[in-house]
């Protein structure tokens, strides 16, 4: 019981540390610039992106959650923040937001 508390909080402490693989350009103004570009019909809905690319990194483990997403306006991409529960283990999922592919896989 405790290992399945400790792991997790672990894994999040290491991820907001900075040892953890960096991640896409980010900033304050993340939202608002992923909203612009939405309406402007450069990139999907966030919703949408999640709807495609949850399930399939769902099915690569049973206890695997989603927990956050961060908006790169120059690479036009989403890079969806996940913790595989079992391991302990951030997992970063890279997304074109054009068109919701995935372009790369990282832990």
């Amino acid at each position: 019981m405790m290992r399945k508390i400790i792991l997790p909080i672990a894994a999040l402490a290491l991820a907001g540390s900075g040892l953890a693989a960096p991640a896409l350009a980010q900033g304050r103004g993340d939202q608002a610039t992923a909203r612009k570009e939405m309406n402007a019909g450069n990139v999907m809905k966030l919703r949408d992106i999640e709807r495609i690319v949850i399930p399939q990194i769902e099915k690569r483990g049973e206890n695997i959650q989603y927990l956050t997403p961060e908006f790169d306006e120059v690479a036009r991409a989403y890079r969806m923040k996940f913790i595989d529960n079992t391991r302990g283990q951030m997992i970063w999922v890279d997304v074109d937001a054009r068109n919701g592919r995935i372009l790369r896989i990282s832990k």
